[in-house]
């Protein structure tokens, strides 16, 4: 979205932090893809997104685009500064809905893994 906002015709409307509303319509398109592969399939895509930045720009992309995926990898920053890698805060990853793709069992050994993991 960045690069688009650089590289669009200006819509005449600038969000909070100097985002054209017009430079998160190609992105959304693109991930839109992932969902309209014709005859099924599947399209895997992988995105990563700046947070705590102090940019309000960063800000409005992320929570543009929060909710369109179906999995979320944290990092984190404390792991990575002690040089452990990959620096995945486990607790705050995971897959969205894993309740539906999981049997209670998987479920309860998922959950019991980020308890005795997470450390602050």
């Amino acid at each position: 979205s960045r690069a688009y906002n650089l590289t669009i015709t200006p819509t005449g409307r600038t969000l909070s932090g100097g985002l054209d509303p017009g430079a998160l319509i190609m992105p959304k398109k693109f991930f839109g893809a992932a969902r309209n592969i014709e005859e099924g399939g599947s399209l895997t895509i992988l995105a990563t997104a700046l947070v705590d930045t102090g940019s309000r720009m960063d800000d409005m992309i992320f929570e543009e685009f929060k909710g369109t995926g179906n999995m979320e990898v944290h990092l984190d920053r404390k792991l990575q500064e002690r040089r452990i890698f990959p620096a995945i805060d486990i607790y705050k990853s995971g897959t969205r809905k894993e309740d539906l793709i999981l049997s209670e069992e998987e479920k309860e050994v998922a959950y019991s893994i980020r308890r005795v993991m997470y450390r602050d």
